[in-house]
């Protein structure tokens, strides 16, 4: 008797890619719940800046700690890149939908991206183990 062989699998093998998608599903969450919170509360749009910073940061977290498990090493440079791909891909994205330029609060965006793309990177190394 043969074994069920399964049909199709898909894993990205490149740890940079790999932190990226799972970045992005991250950041996918948090804005569907920073939506969610801005439906049903009284908060404006203006005072959720501190909240989009903190969505950001943790999907780079999360990217990182996913990118440096896959990498197994070099943790924090596999994170810190996949961080400042992260950050710049937002800015990219901004400034084609919104025509938006850069400003100080978009150099604090890449910042933060890239500690806690560097400090998940750590992180995840030590997942593996």
């Amino acid at each position: 008797m043969e074994p069920i062989r399964q049909a199709f699998t898909f894993r990205i093998t490149n740890p940079i890619l790999s932190g990226l998608l799972y970045s992005f599903f991250w950041m996918f969450l948090g804005a569907l719940a920073l939506s969610l919170l801005l439906w049903g509360s009284g908060l404006a749009e203006d005072d959720l800046s501190f909240y989009t910073f903190l969505v950001h940061a943790v999907s780079a977290f999360f990217g990182g700690c996913v990118s440096g498990k896959r990498a197994g090493n070099k943790g924090w440079y596999y994170g810190c890149l996949t961080g400042l791909i992260y950050g710049i891909t937002l800015l990219v994205i901004g400034f084609l939908a919104l025509d938006s330029s850069l400003a100080l609060g978009d150099m604090t965006l890449i910042a933060t991206v890239f500690g806690a793309g560097s400090i998940g990177g750590m992180f995840g190394v030590n997942l593996k183990k």
